[in-house]
């Protein structure tokens, strides 16, 4: 599944959150059990997160962009058949931007409908109150963004660039390059904790990754900023 402009809490399982500019990556997926964020902030086999790793302080707030699990500026498309759990919104691209989702316009013109879509789908030609809402909603998610890009990293460059079978403790992870997950990812730590990933440049994940939870993690503390 591909945006071309801002993305937001992308969850092919429920569980990733997306805040992207011009993310051109393919975004399907998560990671099993690999080895533990260790005390040096490195890959590791054991251990916890790095008590640098560990600064992520407050959740970022997503305010009403968080009604939707994928929110687009200038397009959505993806390659069929997919399956997306929640609301999409696109704003203030015209429905005719969301493509490869068959979408079925219900009778009040306010949302589309999708098979592939466990929700509606909004578009910023749609009809009211469905305009405002997007715009509010794209404001809301752009000060995100600039949140989520502002915190200070813990950890960075962490596996050169590719985090595939890691377990990563709570934290700022940061990477002036491309970021791959090959294969799953498992985030460890309590319903309190926070992930922020500030990607530089592109967010690749594997077809069926996956990025999986563990110890009480929750995925509305976790922001990808790509």
């Amino acid at each position: 599944m591909n945006s071309r402009s801002y993305l937001t809490k992308l969850g092919t399982a429920g569980v990733l959150f997306l805040l992207a500019t011009g993310c051109g990556g393919a975004l399907t997926g998560a990671v099993p059990d690999g080895g533990q964020a260790g005390k040096d902030g490195a890959a590791g086999s054991g251990g916890t997160g790095g008590a640098a790793i560990l600064a992520a302080a407050a959740p970022v707030n997503l305010g009403t962009a968080k009604n939707y699990v994928i929110l687009a500026k200038s397009g959505i498309s993806t390659v069929p058949t997919s399956a997306v759990t929640g609301n999409l919104g696109l704003s203030p691209g015209a429905a005719t931007l969301i493509t490869e989702f068959s979408l079925i316009a219900d009778s009040t013109n306010v949302f589309s409908t999708s098979a592939q879509v466990t929700g509606k789908v909004y578009a910023a030609d749609y009809a009211p109150p469905t305009p405002s809402a997007l715009t509010a909603a794209i404001a809301d998610m752009q000060i995100a963004f600039t949140d989520a890009a502002g915190r200070a990293a813990g950890a960075t460059e962490l596996g050169g660039g590719n985090i595939g079978g890691m377990n990563l403790g709570p934290g700022v992870y940061k990477w002036g390059t491309d970021l791959l997950i090959p294969s799953d990812v498992t985030l460890t730590g309590t319903t309190a904790d926070v992930w922020i990933f500030q990607v530089a440049q592109k967010l690749t994940m594997g077809s069926g990754t996956k990025v999986l939870l563990a110890g009480g993690a929750q995925a509305k503390n976790i922001v990808w900023q790509v």
